[in-house]
């Protein structure tokens, strides 16, 4: 079962209220689609079958009653294993989580709680959501559901494969330096980073205080707007709407230098093929420039890396061994981070943020691919790519971090695939405090990016 084949939660939703489709009958497809593949895909560490069929039960009595609480009541959701959800263990995919029990929700779990979803189940991750390939867990890696043997994306890898595979009508996760959008495009769904600081981060298993961001993975933007309006506290959205950011003549703005510089060839055709699809759609497209491009790589490891280590120090002391190796290895280097490089840092991420504003001003939105390479294979640390030999968690990020960076809004869309079927996804980036305006725009030519997808 693909994402194709679990229609989106608009068509569900009005099937639900209307008696149609129950939302038992929801979580029986979901669970059997766990059984059947989540032996061989590995995206869940704690599957929820008994409270699921119970709180499907208890949402079928409140619709049949009467009692609709809204779109995505009844809804089966995957939780990514780094958000308390009560009662429940929130291991971080850790061995030095071990014990832990969650006494309540993460805010953005309980607005979900009451808008009506169902949890089905907790997703594994990256380790502590420190790394981007979803294969150094305490509960081993997940694997990509278009190739099993290529890396699903991290850190939310278990929460893409399950969205996937009809595993999950939704899932939530969490991006520090493209945590939701790396694996949402490298499994072919949605995934949405929104403003920072709009969606608490109460509850979640901290990585960086300063870069952590929670959010949807969906299989449509519709769906993705549908989560973000209910975790923000507003379940009932009204009728869509069409803000100022889609006007008459939509603007995008396309960064090439650095950001289309170091790419796979077959990853640059599919995105111009969707430039142009744009186009043709009406879209003016013209080049844009983020003149300090070339420290966002250190801006970010050295924020991330000091970050980490602070939240870590502890249990790094005294616990180095319940660790996977390549996490504990960049906890240490985060140690070694100087105060001046940190402040230094955060210095140049003002500049940077200064220079993003610039590029969105008198348009409506970035455009730019959300990985530069497909999925890479399970185990690779290098990769070429244009003849130079890259580190691949360095090339994984490399797209995606500034805008955790600077906080502003994005959401990645499939575009298209390469040759061998894995999929390639395009974010549009938009201006600080206006996710609603970039998931408007993003709505409207999701199926134009979406052509040719296979």
């Amino acid at each position: 079962m693909t994402s194709r084949s679990f229609p989106s939660i608009g068509w569900l939703s009005a099937r639900i209220q209307k008696g149609q489709i129950t939302a038992t009958s929801l979580v029986e497809r979901c669970l059997e689609t766990i059984a059947s593949r989540d032996h061989e895909l590995n995206a869940f560490i704690t599957i929820l079958a008994d409270t699921a069929r119970e709180q499907a039960r208890e949402a079928d009595a409140e619709i049949a009653a009467g009692h609709h609480r809204g779109p995505l009541h009844g809804i089966p959701v995957s939780v990514k294993d780094l958000i308390d959800l009560k009662t429940f263990p929130t291991t971080a995919a850790s061995r030095v989580r071990a014990g832990h029990r969650a006494t309540t929700d993460a805010p953005v779990l309980a607005r979900l709680r009451e808008a009506g979803v169902i949890f089905i189940g907790k997703c594994n991750l990256h380790e502590f959501a420190f790394g981007t390939t979803g294969e150094e867990s305490a509960y081993g890696p997940t694997r990509n559901p278009h190739g099993t043997d290529h890396s699903p994306g991290g850190s939310s890898s278990g929460s893409a494969v399950s969205v996937a595979t009809g595993m999950a009508g939704g899932s939530i996760g969490t991006d520090t330096g493209g945590s939701i959008r790396i694996p949402a495009a490298a499994c072919g769904v949605v995934g949405l980073k929104p403003t920072f600081g709009e969606l608490t981060c109460d509850g979640v298993v901290p990585l960086a205080h300063t870069l952590d961001h929670v959010g949807p993975i969906t299989r449509t933007v519709a769906d993705a707007a549908l989560f973000y309006r209910a975790m923000v506290g507003s379940p009932r959205p009204p009728a869509w709407r069409h803000s100022a950011a889609v006007r008459d003549t939509v603007r995008l703005g396309i960064p090439r230098r650095y950001f289309l510089e170091l790419m796979d060839p077959r990853v640059r055709l599919v995105f111009e093929q969707a430039v142009d699809r744009l186009r043709s759609a009406g879209c003016l497209i013209d080049d844009v420039e983020i003149p300090h491009a070339d420290d966002i790589a250190p801006v970010y490891l050295h924020t991330v890396l000091a970050e980490a280590a602070a939240i870590h120090a502890r249990t790094l002391k005294e616990r180095p061994g319940d660790y996977s190796q390549g996490v504990r290895l960049r906890l240490e280097m985060g140690q070694d981070v100087l105060a001046e490089d940190y402040a230094r840092a955060q210095k140049e991420r003002e500049v940077l943020r200064r220079e993003v504003d610039a590029a969105l001003d008198g348009r409506q939105a970035l455009l730019l691919p959300t990985l530069p390479i497909p999925a890479p294979l399970l185990g690779a640390r290098t990769i070429l790519v244009d003849d130079v030999t890259e580190e691949v968690r360095a090339l994984m990020l490399r797209l995606t971090q500034l805008f955790d960076l600077t906080g502003h809004p994005a959401v990645t869309i499939p575009c298209g695939s390469v040759g061998n079927g894995l999929p390639c996804g395009a974010q549009l980036v938009g201006e600080l405090g206006r996710t609603l305006d970039v998931l408007d725009l993003a709505v409207i030519y999701e199926p134009t990016l979406r052509f040719k997808f296979s």
